[in-house]
């Protein structure tokens, strides 16, 4: 395959940044993301994992913490929340680096001058291989329909919680009824000055446990819960200070005492960033050869549903399938001048020193 042009690289004079190294950058910490690092690491390839959710598990994690999953060998059942639990636990013995909370957007370098790869934050990730494990996507939140809502965003209004104590004393309204809107109202709860779960329905998506807690906590006016829908948001210079919502019924009335809005009304997937890297995209995914997994630009790699190649399976089986053969062909890019040696885990003893620790 040709290898693209890199684009023209930025320094860090020109703009305020903090560089991060690592022998191989993992954008995407989901399934298939994670268990790249698990396969690297056996070949004593370091990772730093990026990826713009706050915590690792990807879509499985995100969107079906509770749905069961019936096709990873060796598990006859298991949920996502479950499965990227596991894995976690079975990468832990090579140190991988999260960077979480972070959206890359350009790409730069080569496999022979090293990758450069920026975040929104300022973030500079340097490394000599780069694995593209995205998914379908980039995750983004589901907006409420509002005209001014810009206006309140990253002031008022979150999309997510980066940092908990920043609503300690605060009074807090968490709209949604799936798990993430349950887990943060239940957390931020002992926080806050006052907390408040605003619903359309008095039904709810999240796990019974979180759901069965809720109540509790309303029986003990430790959370309020309101049954409406968000009409609008007032206030001034990015601050809010009043919720116009409307019953079932259809009768208007305001929350008045409200210091930061949280939305949380599920995510939606786009391309994202990586469309931008020129790696070949091909109908939301991007070509690949099946030797390595290996995309038109020489040392980045697609592993996972973002890969595309005669006879793609979307499955997460076939991605850690594919994270095999690229790790072994990023092996030869990190350490040029190391003959590889095929080994099993069943019959390795350096291989088994490595792993030993994580079954401890």
């Amino acid at each position: 395959m040709t290898e693209s042009s890199p684009t023209e690289e930025v320094s860090c004079e020109e703009v305020s940044c903090e560089e991060i190294s690592c022998q191989a950058l993992v954008i995407g910490a989901g399934p298939v993301g994670l268990f790249a690092v698990f396969e690297l690491g056996l070949l004593d390839i370091d990772c730093c994992l990026v990826d713009i959710l706050l915590r690792p598990g990807g879509q499985c994690a995100e969107l079906y913490p509770e749905k069961p999953i019936y096709d990873i060998p060796a598990l006859p059942t298991v949920t996502g929340r479950e499965l990227a639990e596991r894995l976690m636990q079975q990468i832990a013995p090579f140190q991988p680096v999260f960077h979480l909370g972070e959206t890359l957007t350009r790409l730069e370098g080569s496999v022979e001058q090293g990758f450069r790869a920026h975040s929104s934050s300022g973030k500079v990730f340097c490394s000599t291989v780069v694995v593209v494990a995205s998914g379908g996507g980039e995750f983004v939140a589901k907006k409420p329909p509002l005209q001014n809502l810009s206006e309140f965003e990253n002031r008022s209004v979150f999309y997510a919680v980066k940092e908990k104590n920043f609503f300690r004393d605060k009074s807090v309204v968490v709209a949604g009824g799936g798990d993430s809107a349950l887990d943060w109202t239940l957390e931020l709860c002992t926080l806050a000055r006052k907390t408040t779960l605003l619903h359309r329905r008095a039904e709810f998506r999240a796990a019974p446990a979180s759901v069965n807690k809720l109540m509790t906590l309303q029986k003990q006016k430790k959370v309020d819960l309101v049954i409406a829908t968000l009409d609008a948001i007032e206030g001034a210079n990015g601050h809010i200070e009043r919720l116009r919502l409307h019953d079932k019924e259809g009768d208007s009335f305001v929350l008045d005492d409200v210091d930061a809005f949280l939305p949380f009304f599920g995510l939606t997937m786009r391309p994202g960033p990586v469309a931008e890297f020129g790696l070949g995209m091909n109908e939301g995914g991007i070509e690949v050869d099946t030797e390595a997994f290996e995309t038109s630009r020489r040392g980045v790699f697609a592993v996972g549903d973002i890969s595309r190649y005669a006879g793609k399976l979307k499955l997460i089986l076939s991605g850690f399938h594919e994270t095999a053969l690229m790790a072994h062909k990023a092996h030869s890019y990190v350490y040029p001048d190391r003959k590889l040696r095929f080994q099993h885990t069943t019959s390795s003893s350096s291989l088994r020193k490595k792993l030993t620790a994580a079954c401890a």
